[in-house]
C-alpha cells in the first residue's frame, strides 16, 4: 500500500539563470556552448571560447542532404545502414527523440538487421550496448540523451569482454582480484586488437545523423 500524502506547495522558486548570477564568478566546459554563445554573452557577460582538439581531427565529414518526405529520408538511412553493415563497418545512429529511434528500429527489423537501440527508455542495456557499439557488424541507434560523454572504442571494450568472460566462469567482476581481472584483460586483448584493426582499415565507425540537434 502506498499512503496518499498532501499535495505539495511551492513557495519560492528560481530560474537557473536568475540562481546561477547570485555567484561572484562564473566558469564551466561543455562541449555544445558555442550554440548558446549568445545567452552565455547576454545574461551570464561570459564569452564562449572553442578549444580545439588536442590530435588532428580525422573525422570525414559530408554535406547534409535533404528529402523531399520523411518517408524517403527514413528510406534513405535503411540503404546506408544496409550498404555499410554489409562491409562491416560499424554504424551509429543519431536521432532527437525516442520516437524516431524506435521508427527506425522497426524499419531495421523489417529488414532483418539487426541492432541496438540506445535511449531512455532501454537505459539499463546503455552500458552493454556502448561497449560494443565500435564492434564489427555493430549498428546502434542513439537519441542525443543516451551514451553523452563515453568514449566509442573501435573494435569494443577490452573491459566490458573481460567483465563477461569473468560472469561465464562464475566469477563477479566487482569482486574478481588483481590477478583474475588481469588475466581476464590478457585472453581478450588479441582478439580487441584484431577488431580494432579490422574496423580502421574500413574508415572506422560510419555515423549517420537523422536531424539537426538544437545543441551541437
Amino acid at each position: 500500500r502506498v499512503r496518499i500524502e498532501e499535495e505539495y506547495q511551492t513557495l519560492a522558486s528560481v530560474t537557473f539563470q536568475n540562481y546561477f548570477r547570485l555567484y561572484d564568478k562564473l566558469a564551466g566546459m561543455t562541449g555544445t556552448a558555442v550554440t548558446e554563445a549568445t545567452e552565455f554573452l547576454s545574461i551570464y557577460k561570459l564569452d564562449v571560447v572553442e578549444i580545439p582538439t588536442n590530435k588532428p581531427l580525422l573525422r570525414y565529414e559530408y554535406q547534409d542532404v535533404i528529402y523531399r518526405s520523411k518517408s524517403e529520408k527514413w528510406d534513405a538511412v535503411v540503404e546506408e545502414i544496409i550498404e555499410n553493415n554489409k562491409k562491416g563497418r560499424p554504424v551509429l545512429v543519431g536521432t532527437i527523440s525516442i520516437e524516431n529511434s524506435e521508427h527506425l528500429s522497426s524499419l531495421l527489423r523489417k529488414g532483418g538487421i539487426k541492432h541496438d537501440v540506445l535511449n531512455a527508455k532501454y537505459h539499463e542495456m546503455e552500458a552493454k550496448i556502448i561497449a560494443q557499439t565500435g564492434s564489427i557488424g555493430a549498428v546502434t541507434i542513439a537519441t542525443n540523451m543516451a551514451g553523452r560523454g563515453v568514449d566509442i572504442l573501435l573494435g569494443g571494450s577490452p573491459d566490458y569482454l573481460a567483465s563477461e568472460n569473468l560472469r561465464k566462469k562464475g566469477i563477479d567482476p566487482t569482486k574478481a582480484s588483481q590477478e583474475e581481472w588481469e588475466r581476464a584483460l590478457a585472453e581478450v586483448s588479441d582478439i580487441v586488437q584484431q577488431e580494432h584493426d579490422k574496423v580502421v582499415d574500413l574508415i572506422g565507425l560510419h555515423i549517420i545523423g537523422t536531424e539537426r540537434h538544437e545543441a551541437r
